[in-house]
């Protein structure tokens, strides 16, 4: 089944596009607003230049036609004469009376009619209203025919057809505004998930470099931009730079183990000499012999397991790999613990003899420093259990306790170097943290693996897997 990849709020990849998708969606709604306001202006503005005309046109035709007939007639037959389908026009008097109106007026219904008659008992400056579904542009104002106020002339333009053409139009535009915004959005998306494509290669090959591989990295590549060459170089560097150090630090290990573990082994043969010859001695002098006997060999075993290590890490670890019987070795493991420990130590085996290819030496160093460790963290008393099982081609050892558990954060980094469950523990009492890491490097050396399974006040299971092919 396809991982599923985890959704990064925090990403690169997602603060572009949204970022992009944002600035897109404010540039196009905008004009798409300002389109819609333009677009809305000149519609008012035509019909605004269309009432003026009337409202220029109409003194001259009340004049004209009143030379000719009765004014009241006159001014009838001038509004008459202006109106249309789409342009309705009444007077009114100083007492809101309607003194002439269009025919074309009484086409209306009676509610859009008094809805219109309402609107003009305000200010009114030429704007769209929406009267029962229907859009006017109304304006008014002082009708003069040779300096007489005749009344107040109301001009009604039905805009109804433009205007529901405009709302259509402003909803293709909205629509149109969100689709591009989305493709927009999706191809910057699309864009940027390229664009950051060798930014992701790079990240993929440093996360499979090993320790072994530092010195021989190169990262480089093709069709990338010059930004990223140029950090994959950096990176390049920097992991010669970080191979050198470590080679370094591995040899000044190898060398300062080896150094000092030849005099301090002679140092623990004196003092356990002169432990042998303790007739002459103070009972505080046996003891503080003892003590520094007891230092003496807890460092010369420090050293010695830092010297496998930094052989392993540089190759020179040897193993010497043969048949043997399993049962027995750890047999003779068991009986060489027990004398040191308080703790009953049993086997638990269905199958005998279980045949295994491994180096005898190192598989009794791996057992012993896992019963070590059960030891260490399980209280007085407690038993430990190997329980030894065969699968096929493969060679399966459990070690067993009873004790205080890992906590569960902890179990993945167990088998570093120099890490401890409990810093608060002395070397003495919780090992100086490599006990566990010679483990794993012994075990995998053998072609085999390590793992743990623990709970907190249940005890813990080191599993040992070796295979015979």
């Amino acid at each position: 089944m396809k991982q599923i990849k985890k959704f990064d709020i925090f990403s690169l990849r997602l603060r572009l596009t949204v970022g992009i998708g944002v600035f897109s969606a404010l540039t196009l709604g905008s004009l798409a607003v300002w389109t819609s306001w333009r677009m809305q202006k000149i519609l008012i503005d035509t019909h605004k230049y269309n009432i003026q005309q009337i409202v220029d046109r109409l003194p001259r035709d009340v004049q004209l036609y009143s030379e000719m007939m009765q004014p009241e007639t006159g001014v009838q037959k001038a509004i008459n004469n202006l109106a249309n389908t789409n342009t309705l026009l009444w007077l009114k008097n100083a007492n809101n009376k309607i003194l002439v109106k269009s025919a074309n007026l009484d086409l209306l219904s009676d509610s859009t009619v008094a809805e219109l008659m309402s609107l003009t008992n305000m200010s009114i400056k030429p704007q769209v209203y929406q009267v029962n579904k229907n859009y006017f542009v109304l304006s008014g104002g002082a009708l003069q025919v040779q300096g007489k106020l005749l009344g107040t002339l109301f001009i009604v333009q039905d805009i109804t057809t433009e205007q529901t053409m405009f709302v259509a139009m402003v909803r293709s535009l909205s629509i149109a505004s969100i689709l591009a915004i989305i493709v927009i959005t999706v191809a910057i998306a699309l864009y940027i998930q390229r664009s950051l494509k060798p930014l992701r290669q790079l990240s993929q090959m440093t996360s499979v470099i090993s320790i072994e591989d530092l010195g021989q990295a190169q990262l480089y590549l093709d069709n990338a931009p010059s930004e990223v060459k140029e950090l994959a170089q950096t990176l390049t560097m920097l992991l010669s730079r970080l191979s050198q150090s470590w080679e370094q630090e591995r040899q000044f290990v190898s060398n300062v183990s080896h150094e000092l573990r030849t005099p301090l082994t002679i140092v623990h043969g004196y003092l356990q000499s002169v432990l042998r010859r303790q007739n002459n001695l103070t009972e505080v002098q046996i003891e503080a012999l003892e003590t520094a006997s007891s230092e003496a060999e807890h460092t010369i075993r420090l050293l010695q397991d830092l010297l496998d290590l930094a052989r392993a890490d540089s190759g020179y670890l040897r193993f010497q790999i043969k048949s043997y019987v399993l049962n027995d070795l750890v047999e003779e493991v068991v009986a060489m613990a027990a004398k040191y420990s308080d703790h009953t130590i049993t086997i638990e085996s269905t199958t005998y003899p279980i045949e295994i290819k491994t180096d005898y030496n190192r598989l009794k160093q791996v057992l012993l420093n896992l019963i070590d460790n059960a030891v260490k963290y399980s209280a007085a008393g407690t038993p430990i259990i190997l329980k030894l099982d065969q699968f096929h081609d493969k060679v399966v050892i459990q070690v067993c306790d009873h004790g205080y558990g890992i906590p569960l954060q902890h179990q993945a980094r167990i088998f570093e170097r120099f890490y401890r469950v409990d810093e608060s523990r002395s070397p003495a009492t919780g090992g100086s943290g490599l006990g566990l890491s010679i483990v794993k490097t012994l075990v995998e050396g053998m072609k085999g693996n390590v793992t743990v399974q623990s709970k907190l006040d249940e005890g813990s299971i080191f599993t040992i897997s070796l295979f015979n092919n």
